[in-house]
């Protein structure tokens, strides 16, 4: 057996292309004490991957061009030369775009075994689904009548925070850029509303689908949508910053701040957050999500490719908007 392993070559100048990527083949490498050699069984593929590819300063250390992609994945123990992890073992690990790594100890963690399917420990009960909890109940506060927007409302942690929205009692309105996904939030997700931006006047349908207002703006896009939702902020709303996946790409940053009075006129909170804020609370946060799949309040959808050499092209998918829900690579 081989490890192919998918490696930073260039950084990307904008959208990233094919050949900033590069595809090794290299014997497995030897478990030693403390290690285990993974199978990799299924790859996140997720849009904070695009910023470690940056030279900018970020929340954390950017790749070197010639080291593997990070990402997560699950996976199961071939080899182990650690207790706590013997062969068979179903785990998580952040060891990157990998089809056979050796992982340290440290590195991993079991799998929750009420997790089924278990590709769902990267999604709404992995870490974009702690994302959205904690993101919304910790700086959202969310109150039932309240109304909650959520950008990217189709994907893996937008779909995640309307239906805990709507499991608090609030109304939910969801923006996303096809019919499809439209469709996919308001008859499947339980939405209330779905608008879709690519549509000519979805700024006027947006203002009517919130006549009362909105309470909390979950933004995980930023941009142009963000100010449209921005402008129709309560009193006392909150705008809790995810993502900003429309701005990622860009050459120049867009001009701005652009409506930041409306938070001096309308005592508004901005705050911005990262998951590990939260990474001691995981166990409960996971035991909310298990809860809240078990009501019928966290449906989900997967868009899985096989193979890992397919996981360059298929990662510009988060940024043309073609994957529906989490995005995920099958690997062995």
């Amino acid at each position: 057996m081989k490890n192919t392993k998918i490696v930073l070559a260039k950084r990307p100048i904008g959208l990233p292309k094919l050949n900033d990527f590069q595809i090794i083949q290299n014997d497995i490498d030897l478990v030693k004490d403390n290690q285990v050699s993974v199978s990799t069984m299924y790859l996140s593929l997720d849009p904070y991957m695009r910023g470690r590819m940056s030279p900018s300063k970020s929340y954390t250390k950017n790749l070197e061009i010639g080291e593997v992609m990070t990402g997560e994945i699950i996976g199961i123990v071939n080899e182990s030369k650690v207790k706590n992890f013997p062969k068979g073992s179903i785990v998580l690990s952040k060891a990157g775009w990998q089809s056979n790594p050796v992982v340290n100890e440290d590195q991993l963690s079991l799998v929750d075994s009420r997790i089924d399917p278990v590709s769902l420990a990267l999604g709404s009960l992995g870490m974009p689904g702690l994302t959205a909890y904690f993101g919304l109940t910790k700086l959202g506060n969310p109150k039932s009548g309240e109304t909650v927007v959520v950008s990217a409302g189709s994907g893996a942690v937008g779909a995640t925070v309307g239906q805990i929205a709507k499991s608090m009692g609030c109304r939910v309105i969801g923006i996303a850029g096809s019919n499809e996904k439209i469709n996919y939030m308001t008859e499947n997700l339980g939405f209330d509303e779905g608008i879709n931006y690519k549509d000519s006047d979805w700024t006027e349908k947006f203002k009517i689908s919130c006549d009362q207002g909105v309470d909390i703006y979950f933004d995980n896009v930023g941009g142009p949508i963000s100010d449209c939702v921005i402008e129709e902020i309560n009193d006392f709303a909150r705008v809790i910053v995810c993502g900003q996946i429309s701005q990622y790409n860009n050459f120049e940053p867009e001009l701005g701040p652009r409506n930041m009075h409306k938070f001096l006129i309308k005592q508004a909170k901005l705050e911005g957050f990262i998951v590990f804020r939260w990474e001691d609370q995981y166990k409960d946060g996971l035991e909310s999500l298990l809860d809240l799949k078990e009501r019928g309040f966290l449906k989900y959808k997967e868009t899985i490719v096989e193979g890992i050499e397919k996981a360059p092209e298929t990662f510009l998918k988060l940024f043309s908007g073609d994957n529906l829900g989490k995005l995920l690579i099958k690997v062995n």
